[in-house]
């Protein structure tokens, strides 16, 4: 299986003078077509077989799909039906979880602005972190990315943390079998990833997201402004409703974007940043944004990094004396500090335009 059938959506943007913070991107009538990514069983006994078709999909776009993963939809469900109910809220309810300086938590709608110089306004998206929960007497417990997560009052919505907990452990699972097959298509040992030093303690994020509104990229205007993710692998589930685009070709003068449709039972995988370090460049970390039509969106993305004293550096498998190293090594977590200290920046710009 690899995706469905490729259908045109005629998208019509006027030729006009964009607003001053877009005129480095003039869009012009273009058609976004679905895109065909490769779907990879994750019960198929053929690692080889697996890891060759996930090196393809790796090079082309750091895209693809997984099926029999192994989250039951139960789990599934479950977590979206208790997401739903957050989202529902009254606005000072979720207010009382408001996200804090480790991450956790609530984000309001506007929150995030991953691409100031296209967006005329943050988001269209609420969400709610969950991060890899360190008990106090964890002697790293009070590590940057690790640490107690914020958990809604159970009287209000009881059993919501234990949905998110059994999920958030399900997909970390999904995410090492993933690395198994990532390490194999990089010639390495199918367990180089799950050591100690790398996924033995992993920085680990569920995120949910609800999207409500109409997109305008004409007028700058996104569920979620174009970007690609930071990390390592990224997992996303959706409820169905079309909105995430991929753009395979970032530095094209035109870019061009195609919508990445949902798969029942499937669950889309992207590849960040710092899976394209350690492969020197090798493998895709593409942008990808969140074009909404009006319909009510839910989704949940979960994202894993290695913890925090691993050495990012370009793997021994993907270097020679004619392919250098492209990027300098560094450690995660102030790889992380880093990117997320470089979003903020940017959002505190945007902010003070706006002032």
């Amino acid at each position: 299986m690899k995706g469905s059938n490729a259908k045109d959506i005629l998208v019509n943007n006027s030729n006009k003078e964009m607003s001053e913070m877009q005129t480095k991107n003039q869009v012009v009538d273009s058609i976004i077509q679905e895109s065909l990514l490769t779907c990879i069983d994750l019960a198929n006994s053929d690692l080889h077989q697996s890891a060759l078709l996930l090196k393809k999909a790796c090079l082309d776009s750091g895209f693809f799909y997984v099926i029999n993963h192994g989250i039951s939809k139960e789990v599934t469900d479950k977590a979206f039906e208790q997401s739903k109910k957050f989202f529902a809220l009254p606005s000072e309810e979720k207010m009382k979880v408001l996200k804090n300086e480790k991450h956790r938590g609530y984000t309001p709608l506007y929150d995030q602005i991953p691409d100031p110089e296209n967006q005329v306004q943050g988001d269209h998206k609420e969400g709610y972190y969950i991060g890899s929960e360190v008990p106090r007497d964890d002697p790293q417990w009070d590590r940057p990315f690790y640490g107690l997560n914020t958990w809604p009052n159970p009287d209000v919505l009881p059993g919501w943390r234990e949905t998110m907990e059994e999920y958030h452990q399900e997909a970390l699972r999904v995410c090492k079998a993933i690395a198994k097959l990532l390490a194999l298509s990089l010639d390495l040992d199918a367990d180089y990833f799950d050591s100690p030093e790398m996924l033995g303690k992993p920085i680990s994020t569920l995120r949910l997201l609800h999207y409500e509104g109409i997109s305008d990229p004409s007028k700058g205007i996104y569920g979620t402004g174009a970007h690609s993710d930071y990390g390592m692998i990224t997992l996303l589930a959706t409820d169905g409703v079309m909105g995430l685009q991929i753009c395979k070709d970032r530095n094209a003068k035109l870019q061009k974007w195609e919508y990445v449709p949902s798969i029942e039972g499937a669950i889309v995988v992207n590849l960040g940043d710092m899976m394209e370090r350690w492969s020197n460049g090798l493998f895709r970390s593409t942008l990808h944004r969140v074009i909404l039509n009006g319909q009510t969106r839910y989704s949940i993305p979960f994202f894993v990094e290695p913890n925090h004293d691993c050495i990012i550096e370009c793997l021994p498998t993907c270097q020679s004396e004619n392919n250098l190293p492209k990027y300098p090594a560094i450690k995660c977590s102030a790889y992380l500090t880093q990117r997320y200290e470089e979003s903020h920046l940017k959002f505190s710009s945007y902010k003070n335009k706006l002032e």
